[in-house]
């Protein structure tokens, strides 16, 4: 039996804590996957001095990133999902003022973060995002572990031949799906949508109580991550001096309208005036307090990466607040299991890497996950969501990672708002047309964009030396 990777819908949309998943949420994970091997080898305690050492893009855009920053609360047993952010500046802080590191809050090390983190432009072979840790021991002796970030906050280890074959076994879903056809066919087989298929392969993993609960968690995150954005002032971290546009944005188009907590945050948005202009701005608005919040080390969900994280929320927002003022938790679900599908598609057949494939590995990928949710939930038949998700991928070929000071700041935060609009219009565009005769199939854009993507210069895959990266520099803001 052929053997298909089953990637759950959980994979691809994953809490985690900003600007990057690949540079900030996979460092992270990598650091604290190194110290369960320590403990495996019983090399913990004998830990004396450790080094890292980031190459490629982790390095070449690290600083901007805040992947060291990340690799070292990993190094101190914090975790993304549940760590208070609010102690990140402090723990940090204390790091550099003593010249010391709590290793998993257990053993307290030497550590000088200008000499123990080395930042190397040479790429290694395997993967753009490598990264290593060596340590050494009171016996003298050393080992060393290396991981590769490729994408979505997915880590893997060099021996594995296929860095997206990262899942732990190729275990069978009711429904094993490689491609959009076999998706389809599913969906006529069993005269389902596509959020029952995605659904029933879920439950191959879980009972359907810790499905719903992942569910509410993820987009209690989700709205979170919006409302704070929007209601926060000020400047974004990392020297570009970029203004925090959400706050004002919510504030005009808000009005006086009252509430006080995210719970009644979306009835209040319903009660205000919505023109054409005023969806726009809504649907904008949405997607950049997502990503202000990500710019600001804050916690956000990957959809499918922490770069692109603000156009599912937005779109889904549209949704319950411009289409249907009735909307419940099961168009929640429904939208996030059509959306976590269309994005494994794109992980198996392509890649959602920025430092593989650019940006439209990332905002690229989010507007067709968005975009197929959303048709869904319009009333959508199968044919119309896939179509949906290629016509958002279509306009998003060739897009070019190029991030100002290496910062998820530059053009980033905006291209969230683009892929969003983008999303809505391929949703309406799909529901329009005869998607029984589309001429582009999704599983031919997604070939494309990996053919894109391997014939793209490595300058505009999130290195910072290309594009507006280089024609314009920090010292210009």
């Amino acid at each position: 039996m052929r053997k298909i990777e089953c990637i759950s819908v959980f994979d691809m949309l994953k809490v985690g804590v900003g600007p990057s998943s690949s540079h900030t949420l996979g460092p992270w994970r990598a650091a604290q996957r190194w110290i369960s091997e320590l403990k495996k080898k019983d090399r913990f305690e004998e830990v004396d001095k450790i080094h890292i050492d980031l190459y490629g893009s982790l390095s070449l855009t690290g600083k901007g990133h805040a992947t060291d920053i990340a690799t070292l609360l990993g190094l101190l047993g914090h975790d993304p999902v549940t760590m208070d952010i609010s102690i990140i500046e402090s723990e940090i802080g204390k790091i550099r003022e003593t010249g010391k590191l709590l290793l998993n809050g257990e053993r307290l090390i030497d550590f000088n973060i200008l000499e123990n983190i080395k930042f190397n432009r040479k790429f290694l072979e395997f993967h753009p995002n490598g990264m290593t840790f060596r340590a050494c021991l009171f016996n003298g002796k050393k080992t060393s572990s290396s991981f590769y970030s490729i994408g979505g906050g997915f880590v893997v280890k060099k021996e594995r031949k296929n860095a997206s074959r990262k899942m732990k076994n190729f275990q069978q879903f009711p429904f094993p799906v490689e491609k959009a056809t076999e998706l389809l066919l599913y969906c006529k087989q069993e005269n389902k949508p596509i959020s029952e298929i995605v659904l029933e392969n879920e439950r191959s993993l879980r009972s359907d109580d810790e499905i719903d609960a992942n569910f509410k968690q993820i987009w209690k995150v989700m709205l979170e991550s919006m409302y704070i954005g929007c209601h926060t002032e000020g400047t974004l971290p990392g020297g570009l001096n970029v203004k925090r546009r959400a706050f004002e944005m919510h504030q005009r188009l808000i009005g006086e309208t009252k509430y006080t907590n995210t719970k009644d945050w979306i009835p209040a948005i319903r009660q205000t005036e919505v023109k054409f202009r005023q969806i726009l701005k809504w649907v904008t608005c949405f997607a950049l307090s997502v990503n202000e919040v990500n710019a600001s080390l804050g916690r956000v969900v990957t959809a499918p990466t922490n770069g692109s994280a603000g156009t599912v929320p937005a779109v889904l927002m549209y949704y319950m607040c411009i289409e249907n003022h009735d909307a419940t938790y099961e168009d929640i679900k429904k939208f996030m299991l059509v959306a976590g599908e269309i994005g494994s598609l794109f992980k198996k057949g392509a890649t959602i890497s920025a430092a593989m494939g650019g940006c439209q590995a990332e905002i690229g990928v989010s507007s067709a996950m968005a975009a197929g949710g959303l048709t869904e939930l319009m009333g959508g038949t199968p044919e119309e969501v896939l179509m949906a998700s290629e016509i958002a991928m279509e306009h998003h070929l060739g897009l070019t990672c190029d991030p100002i000071g290496g910062l998820v700041q530059v053009p980033c935060i905006e291209r969230n708002a683009m892929g969003a609009i983008k999303a809505i219009n391929a949703a309406e565009i799909a529901m329009e047309s005869d998607a029984s005769k589309a001429k582009v199939p999704l599983d031919k854009v997604i070939e494309t964009m990996w053919e894109t993507a391997k014939d793209m210069n490595i300058k505009y895959k999130e290195t910072s030396e290309g594009g507006l990266a280089v024609k314009v520099s920090l010292s210009d803001c």
